[in-house]
């Protein structure tokens, strides 16, 4: 058995050495990229470009921890190869609605690239800290930028109101800062903390503090999303206009009493309960009981909009 024994490991690493011998090639100094057509897959790491801005401000690529930063966040998002082809897909959709009200309040377009790294394009998430919708506003925030909060109407859910209050926001946070990556930075951890981080650390610049780790990430994954939204291709991303999703044409019907069932309502106009929730997911409830007469748009979908 011994002498068994003493054959058959040798053999075994043998036989190793002769297969990592093919897979590598007979010197073992054959380039990797010479072998590509050889593997199972080929990963290589995303690309960096030289310049960078985020706003209209120079991203500083020549610090090696800001190119790291960034180029983990590129590979995450990169390689999280379902989630970005959902969002290259949406945001046509989304972005349709985003982007005019983001010029017409002067917040620089980058800033969309904020809302997607918030919620996704969910319009109708709700963060573990109850912050709700694409611009992710805790209900005090929310109310304090102009937002109607309540159990009936929640207008954090109402994207283009929402997107509004964010541009009261953010401009308020950038007459306080003097720049947007700062300001980006601030939506993330709240004010209050980048006071205390600029103070104690006595700098002004995002990319020279020491911040918790998921503010220090997030303007480096707004970066990303932005690089590869922008340029698709560059990241191994092909979605042709036909496979992104299209903005749905709708009309609006103007509200300014009750609404006592909702669903009823859908209904007499050519929807159903479950396309009004879709396309105003700001009503919370399956009634709008409306007790001061206020006036609400509401969305309804037009034509054969269920057939595109």
């Amino acid at each position: 058995m011994m002498n068994k024994n003493k054959i058959v490991v040798p053999s075994l690493i043998v036989a190793g050495f002769m297969i990592m011998t093919a897979l590598t090639g007979s010197s073992g100094c054959a380039s990797g990229r010479e072998q590509q057509r050889d593997t199972f897959q080929l990963v290589t790491s995303p690309p960096i470009p030289e310049k960078l801005s985020f706003a209209g401000e120079a991203v500083p690529l020549h610090n090696f921890d800001v190119k790291e930063n960034l180029d983990r966040e590129l590979m995450v998002n990169s390689f999280f190869h379902s989630q970005t082809l959902r969002y290259l897909k949406l945001a046509p959709r989304y972005f349709a609605i985003i982007e005019p009200i983001l010029k017409q309040d002067s917040v620089p377009d980058d800033f969309k690239y904020l809302a997607l790294a918030e919620s996704g394009f969910d319009p109708r998430i709700i963060s573990p800290s109850g912050a709700g919708g694409i611009w992710q506003f805790l209900k005090t925030t929310g109310k304090e930028n102009g937002l109607e909060v309540n159990e009936e109407v929640d207008e954090r859910f109402h994207i283009e109101k929402a997107t509004h209050a964010a541009c009261k926001y953010l401009k308020e946070s950038h007459r306080k800062y003097g720049n947007w990556t700062l300001v980006a930075a601030s939506y993330n951890t709240g004010r209050t903390n980048i006071d205390k981080f600029t103070d104690r650390q006595q700098q002004e610049s995002y990319y020279d503090l020491y911040l918790v780790e998921e503010t220090n990430r997030y303007v480096y994954r707004i970066l990303a999303l932005k690089m590869i939204l922008e340029s698709p291709e560059k990241y191994g991303f092909f979605v042709t206009d036909k496979e992104k999703y299209p903005v749905i044409p709708y009309g609006i019907v103007e509200v300014r009493g009750p609404v006592t069932d909702l669903a009823s309502f859908a209904k007499s106009h050519g929807i159903n309960y479950k396309i009004l929730k879709m396309y105003n997911p700001w009503l919370r409830n399956s009634s709008l009981k409306n007790p001061l007469g206020k006036s609400y748009q509401i969305k309804i979908p037009t034509g054969e909009f269920r057939e595109y």
